[in-house]
C-alpha cells in the first residue's frame, strides 16, 4: 500500500448555523490523481481552504504530507503544495513576463523584483519545457491567452517542487477548443514520472480526463455522496 499523501477523518466545517462539510473521510495516496466534483456552493472551496490551512475546521483531523493540522506550522507545509486558481491569476501584474511569473513561484510571491539568479532561470526553462510553454518565456502576462496563463501558473506552482498540485477550476474562462487542448496537456502532465499528485476541482463532468481515476463527489449541504474509482 502506498503511503497516504493526504488523509481527512470526520471533517466538519460550520460557519454560523450553516454546515458546509460534515463527517467527511477521504484519503489520497501518492501517485493518484483525483477529481473533486461538485456544484457551486457544495463546499469545494471550503475543503481546499481547510487543506491549505486558510480555514480552521470545526471538527475532525487533516493529515497532509505526514503532518497533522494544528500540530505543525501550516505556513511551512503550505510551501509543499502547489495551487493554481483564479485568485492567483488575477493578481499577476500584466507587465511580468512568463519566465518571471514561473520563477516567482520559488519565492511564493507575485511581482518578484529581486535579481534573477542563473540557477533559477535554468530551472524555470526546464519547467517551462515540461509544461510546454517555452516559446512564451519573454511574453508579458497581459498578452497571454487564458490557456497560456494556466500553463504558466502550473509552471509557477512546479517551481517550488510541490508533492501535491491543486488545480481549482483551471478551465474557467477557456473556450471549448482551448479547454480541450488544456485538458489534453493535463493528461500528459499527469502521466509523467515523478510528477506531483493532482487534485482537479471542477463542477463540469465533461472536464474529467482519463488520468483522474479516483473521484470525490460532493453535493450541496455538504453531504458526501460518493468516493471511489470511476
Amino acid at each position: 500500500m502506498k503511503t497516504p499523501l493526504l488523509e481527512v477523518q470526520k471533517l466538519r466545517i460550520e460557519r454560523g448555523r450553516n454546515v458546509i462539510l460534515k463527517d467527511m473521510d477521504w484519503m489520497v495516496r501518492r501517485g493518484e490523481h483525483w477529481v473533486i466534483l461538485g456544484a457551486n456552493g457544495s463546499g469545494k472551496t471550503s475543503l481546499l481552504s481547510a487543506l491549505t490551512g486558510y480555514l480552521t475546521p470545526t471538527d475532525g483531523d487533516i493529515t497532509l504530507l505526514g503532518q497533522r493540522f494544528g500540530e505543525e506550522d501550516w505556513r511551512e507545509l503550505r510551501k509543499r503544495v502547489g495551487i493554481v486558481s483564479s485568485v492567483i491569476r488575477q493578481k499577476v501584474p500584466d507587465w511580468d513576463n512568463a519566465e518571471l511569473v514561473v520563477i516567482s513561484g520559488k519565492y511564493a510571491m507575485l511581482d518578484y523584483w529581486g535579481k534573477l539568479k542563473k540557477a533559477d532561470r535554468i530551472k524555470a526553462a526546464r519547467i517551462m519545457r515540461q509544461v510546454e510553454c517555452t516559446r512564451l518565456a519573454q511574453r508579458e502576462w497581459g498578452v497571454l491567452s487564458q490557456g497560456e496563463r494556466q500553463r504558466v501558473l502550473i509552471g509557477r506552482a512546479l517551481m517550488a517542487g510541490p508533492e501535491l498540485l491543486i488545480l481549482d477550476e483551471p478551465c474557467a474562462g477557456l473556450d471549448p477548443v482551448a479547454r480541450e487542448k488544456f485538458l489534453t496537456f493535463l493528461q500528459r502532465l499527469a502521466r509523467r514520472k515523478f510528477g506531483p499528485t493532482l487534485l482537479f476541482v471542477t463542477h463540469h463532468v465533461e472536464e474529467i480526463f482519463p488520468a483522474l481515476t479516483p473521484g470525490l463527489f460532493i453535493r450541496r449541504v455538504a453531504e458526501l455522496i460518493g468516493c471511489g474509482t470511476r
